[in-house]
């Protein structure tokens, strides 16, 4: 069982390396636990591909089965379980979305819950690469653990395994200071930003597929007027938006996160102009306990807060 987890890990992340750290290994422990899988079955289970690994045919058709098994040990495991007591639920966002959107509505669910004791968990990690959904929630939930816990994804929507609602889609607009915008280099249209700092930051990119000011400025008619690739770069979208409330330069932002920063004049979009990608937010959890208490009090709380949202 030990080693039919190792190989379950390492052939949903193609990394040995990143198995290792989800199960909390070595990743020398990983490599073993996975020859010696091999040695048993008789055939090889992965190839070398580079920095990473590729599955062979033999590993690909065995997997699904695999993962359908795990589910249904799960699945038993919970219904043996009762859980009726239990009130701990952790969540676990994207950064701005944790900080502009459900920070400012999280205490209302406080006093409509006051049992539940949450755990909020900002993580850049639920941000899809390109949109391309990457759920690893169930593989690292322990089923004995009295806390329940759910994600909300910026991605495209395919979870198989989990049980996924839609939050509310996205349009990515550019923003600045209200000082900045009528300073001495005022921003009228698209061109002006020539004249400004653009600033970037990793998680735009991966919504956009990579390089989110280039696409931008193509969709405002002036990729050919404005260089898309200079500025500063950010981790995050909380800092490229934080360096532009201090008239650091104009970055881009997802509506309707900002919609009360522009609301309270902190920030202001001088264009029209959106940019929207094939991503939208999603709260996600493992069918095996979407039926818990606490799982169930949040996502009709979350879902009545997103019907009010719109992009």
């Amino acid at each position: 069982m030990n080693a039919l987890r190792v190989f379950e890990a390492a052939a949903r992340h193609l990394s040995f390396k990143e198995a290792a750290n989800e199960l909390s290994i070595t990743q020398a422990a990983v490599s073993h636990q996975i020859k010696s899988l091999e040695e048993y079955l008789g055939v090889q289970l992965f190839k070398r591909a580079g920095r990473g690994v590729q599955l062979t045919e033999a590993a690909r058709a065995a997997l699904p089965r695999l993962r359908e098994g795990f589910d249904a040990l799960a699945a038993a495991v919970e219904t043996i379980h009762l859980r009726a007591d239990e009130t701990d639920l952790e969540i676990t966002a994207p950064p701005v979305f944790t900080a502009r959107w459900l920070m400012p509505r999280l205490a209302d669910f406080a006093r409509r819950e006051p049992k539940i004791d949450v755990r909020v968990v900002a993580s850049s990690k639920m941000v899809d690469a390109g949109a391309l959904d990457t759920a690893v929630l169930a593989s690292t939930m322990d089923l004995r653990s009295d806390t329940s816990g759910v994600q909300i994804h910026l991605g495209a929507g395919e979870y198989p395994g989990y049980r996924a609602d839609l939050l509310f889609g996205v349009a990515t607009v550019a923003v600045a200071n209200p000082e900045l915008v009528k300073g001495a280099l005022p921003i009228r249209e698209p061109a002006d930003l020539a004249r400004h700092t653009l600033l970037h930051d990793d998680a735009m990119d991966l919504v956009a597929h990579g390089h989110a000011w280039q696409k931008w400025l193509e969709v405002a008619g002036v990729a050919d007027k404005v260089d898309g690739t200079r500025g500063p770069h950010f981790s995050s979208n909380i800092l490229s938006l934080e360096a532009a409330s201090q008239r650091l330069g104009v970055a881009l932002a997802l509506r309707p996160l900002i919609d009360a920063d522009l609301k309270s004049g902190r920030l202001c979009a001088p264009f029209e102009i959106e940019l929207k990608p094939h991503s939208a937010y999603y709260l996600i959890c493992p069918e095996v306990i979407a039926e818990r208490p606490a799982v169930v009090a949040f996502r009709r709380w979350l879902l009545e807060q997103a019907q009010e949202t719109s992009p």
